[in-house]
């Protein structure tokens, strides 16, 4: 009886959340989180409409650039300032900003009016994308995290792929701006369910206040590298404004690194990466965004040019990838909770995702709709069980307080790799591309058809006499082998990584409750 009456207490104290309340929170962080990644991606099949709208076409990569500069950039920021403020505040201040972003960009008139607007609605979605698997650090023991994990990163996953193809439903169907007005009532639903169920604004015991000169340098440098990798590809990456970018981020790098090491309450405190478990974890994290993100990416190119494929009839036909993340993240998560270990799940995770990216590498003009579809699907089983069970890992790994800087740094080093990976292939791509064209057309490749669009005009090329069109087929065919093939060493090194993972035992609610039952020593 003594033991009863002593336990509830405890477990109210340190887990105060029902399961019935942690679904509701759930739904409302799952909700935010699908938010801010499906608008990573959403605008793609929008942009030639946007552009006929709003003119403007030199300035169009900014649509895309401007989200993803300002998300990834404000991730790593939001951890440490929850830390101090709250996760609560901070996540309804994200939603605000992500939400007012919104309203902005459906106004929008002009296309510096939208890049302006994708600026401020990133600076929101870079909180949604991080800060809700801290709350469920807050509120869920580390062993039942697992289960939550799963969601989260199917959800995450599913929004990141689904993007293109609910995109073209609203370009097709209502209208461009639609994209974004879908945000507004999706985020009130979230913000209100946050507010009604966590009542508590959970901080750590951190009560510093926040570093603005790091999270200025912080912000800084990371722009300043994203700008280069971004946008080197159209100045040319030996290119003296190129050249400078690299030169003030690698400058920046050094000053934030000096910063942070004498700061007494630094942004990203340095600490954290002494911590093994956490350091192979992040980078782990950050091959796993690179190789997957980075290459699959490319998927919709060969579909739509090599196969014929509508935008819309493409984006069905990257269903495996979503059905693989579903099956992946949600057993994986489960089996975590049942099992209280996680090692496994990324180490099979970053091994399947090789093979299906091996597979993927072979793929051309006669390879079947079942061949590549299996080839997603096992690539989306792998991702899943990756992504956000590093997170976890490294979530785990650290000390509570640190909850939210290391979630933050986590998704931050995910978003990190998927840009390095965008960049980086996209630039094999282009580079094997511009030389395949070269060499099939001495004179120069058809009218409609250019190397620095990536997808030329898939209209344009199979309308092009068998003369023309099959040679420009191939160029692509052997483009987009070449950037998967360049995909599979990342994945093994991140698969060889994955072995140096330290497995350290999650914790269960009965455990949080042993520990805090147990006297004081004396």
């Amino acid at each position: 009886m003594t033991t009863s009456s002593t336990t509830s207490p405890t477990t109210s104290a340190e887990f105060p959340l029902s399961h019935r309340q942690i679904m509701v929170v759930v739904f409302g962080l799952m909700t935010a989180t699908m938010l801010g990644a499906l608008d990573q991606t959403i605008v793609a099949t929008a942009l030639p409409t946007i552009v006929g709208d709003l003119g403007s076409l030199d300035q169009l990569p900014w649509v895309v650039t401007a989200y993803l500069l300002a998300s990834t950039a404000s991730t790593a920021v939001y951890g440490p300032i929850s830390d101090i403020y709250g996760r609560k505040r901070t996540y309804q201040a994200a939603i605000l900003i992500f939400l007012l972003g919104s309203i902005l960009c459906g106004l929008a008139q002009s296309m510096p009016q939208l890049i302006g607007a994708r600026l401020i609605q990133g600076l929101g979605g870079g909180g949604l994308l991080t800060m809700g698997f801290a709350i469920i650090g807050d509120v869920i023991p580390p062993r039942e995290r697992g289960r939550y994990a799963g969601y989260f990163g199917a959800v995450f996953g599913i929004a990141s792929v689904a993007g293109p193809l609910v995109g073209g439903f609203f370009v097709e169907n209502l209208t461009w701006r639609g994209i974004f007005y879908i945000n507004i009532p999706l985020g009130f639903i979230a913000f209100i369910t946050i507010s009604r169920v966590l009542k508590k604004n959970l901080t750590s015991d951190v009560k510093n206040r926040i570093d603005l000169l790091g999270a200025a340098l912080l912000i800084s440098w990371t722009v300043a590298l994203l700008l280069w990798l971004e946008r080197s590809r159209a100045w040319g990456w030996g290119s003296p404004t190129s050249l400078a970018v690299l030169a003030l981020a690698l400058v920046l790098i050094a000053a934030f690194i000096r910063h942070e090491t004498v700061s007494e309450a630094p942004i990203l405190p340095t600490r954290i990466f002494r911590n093994r478990v956490f350091t192979v974890a992040g980078a782990c994290t950050f091959l796993g965004g690179l190789g997957l993100f980075g290459a699959i990416i490319y998927m919709p190119i060969y579909l739509q040019i090599v196969k014929g494929q509508s935008p819309t009839l493409a984006g069905l036909h990257m269903l495996p990838i979503i059905t693989g993340l579903l099956i992946g993240s949600i057993s994986s998560g489960r089996l975590i909770t049942r099992w209280g270990r996680y090692k496994a799940f990324p180490i099979l995770g970053f091994a399947m995702s090789g093979i299906a990216m091996t597979a993927l590498s072979r793929i051309d003009a006669d390879t079947s709709a079942v061949y590549y579809s299996l080839a997603m699907l096992l690539l989306g089983y792998g991702f899943g069980n990756t992504t956000q069970v590093l997170v976890l890992a490294a979530q785990n790994a650290v000390e509570r307080k640190d909850i939210g800087v290391a979630t933050s740094t986590a998704t931050f080093m995910r978003q990190m790799g998927g840009t390095f990976g965008i960049a980086v292939f996209g630039s094999i791509l282009v580079g094997t591309l511009t030389t395949s064209l070269a060499a099939a057309f001495p004179t120069g490749p058809p009218a409609g058809v250019s190397a620095d669009r990536l997808t030329g005009s898939p209209a344009v090329i199979q309308q092009l006499p068998d003369v023309a069109r099959i040679p420009v087929i191939d160029s692509f065919i052997h483009a987009i082998q070449t950037t998967f093939t360049w995909a599979i060493p990342v994945l093994i090194a991140a698969f060889i990584l994955s072995l140096f993972l330290k497995e350290i035992r999650l914790a269960g609610r009965d455990d949080v409750v042993a520990t805090a039952e147990e006297p004081a020593p004396a």
